[in-house]
């Protein structure tokens, strides 16, 4: 297994400061790439996108990594080291509650 990245409005060093005084977000998509999965990570984006926040997304597929998270079901969304959900595929409008 390997560690995918994608990058979606990442910032310079410079400006990775969010408008609260965070540093930019890191959102995981847990999952081996199954359709599911990718649905997943289209929600993401579109709730990134939507909502303004500046994010880095990654795609993790290594077992043991989603395993570390203790997810036991996929897909599974990771934000900033929280898991938010597991197992199924939240709507653009409920992740974009948690981006905020």
């Amino acid at each position: 297994m390997f560690l995918l990245k994608s990058r979606l409005q990442v910032a310079p060093a410079e400006e990775s400061v969010r408008a609260d005084g965070c540093e930019t977000m890191k959102i995981e998509i847990l999952g081996t790439g199954c359709p599911k999965c990718k649905k997943l990570e289209e929600n993401v984006r579109k709730a990134v996108e939507e909502s303004g926040e500046k994010a880095e997304i990654v795609k993790v597929t290594d077992i043991a990594k989603i395993i570390e998270y203790g997810v036991m079901s996929t897909p599974a969304l990771v934000i900033d080291g929280e898991v938010k959900s597991s197992g199924k595929i939240p709507d653009v409008k409920e992740i974009k509650g948690w981006l905020e």
